[in-house]
């Protein structure tokens, strides 16, 4: 039988507690890391890897970190150099849609994850991961539901992937005018379904995915 979530975990903003319980057992390079656009019709997954200094100013310091879904692009963009200036490390990790595309986007999402660890400066001795495992590294590691909205270093982590995905898609968007991602990021839109429809995919769209998939069976049958 499947564990249901308490929502009593959930603190008013994400804190340090997690982290705390780990340094006061001497386990001191903590890496919180989440992940961008999993469920996105375009574009890569990208995931970032976060370690906070231990320091009781840093909730302060970063006020206003929450999971990134929860943030305006303006208060992503003023939290990113913020957290960027203020952790002991931080890396970023692209997986592209042709990766997704071959091994499945959760398989995709760990070997970002797993290029944002390879991008910090230094090694983790422990992960906070929002609601995955990476089972191919033997760092310790706590998987966290809900991670981005209890774990400050995870909700970083959300904030400098999301931060980093957009402007990829923004940077994209020249070479694809039609699509707007530079709008949509790739997320599925009535705009963007139209535009598939209008267009076809582009390369950077997940072919597997069910509204591609779906649109690219119905132009073969046309055909």
């Amino acid at each position: 039988m499947t564990r249901r979530f308490d929502p009593a975990l959930i603190p008013p903003a994400p804190d340090l507690s997690l982290e705390n319980d780990l340094w006061k057992n001497q386990i001191d390079l903590i890496a919180g890391l989440d992940e961008a656009g999993r469920g996105a019709w375009a574009g890569p997954v990208v995931a970032a890897a976060v370690i906070l200094p231990r320091d009781p100013s840093i909730p302060v310091i970063l006020a206003g970190a929450r999971d990134s879904k929860q943030l305006r692009p303006d208060q992503r963009s003023k939290l990113e150099p913020l957290i960027k200036q203020s952790v002991l490390a931080w890396g970023v990790g692209f997986a592209s849609c042709q990766e997704i595309d071959e091994l499945g986007i959760l398989p995709a999402t760990r070997l970002a994850m797993l290029r944002a660890l390879d991008d910090l400066k230094m090694k983790p001795s422990h992960l906070l991961i929002d609601a995955l495992f990476l089972p191919e590294i033997e760092i310790s590691q706590t998987s966290l539901i809900k991670g981005d909205q209890r774990s400050l270093s995870i909700a970083a982590a959300s904030i400098l992937a999301k931060t980093a995905r957009d402007r990829w898609m923004v940077e994209y968007s020249k070479q694809a005018e039609a699509y707007a991602f530079e709008h949509n990021k790739g997320y599925g839109t009535r705009a963007h379904l139209a535009a598939l429809e209008r267009c076809g995919p582009c390369p950077q769209h997940r072919r597997y995915y069910a509204p591609i998939k779906s649109l690219m069976n119905k132009r073969a049958e046309e055909v």
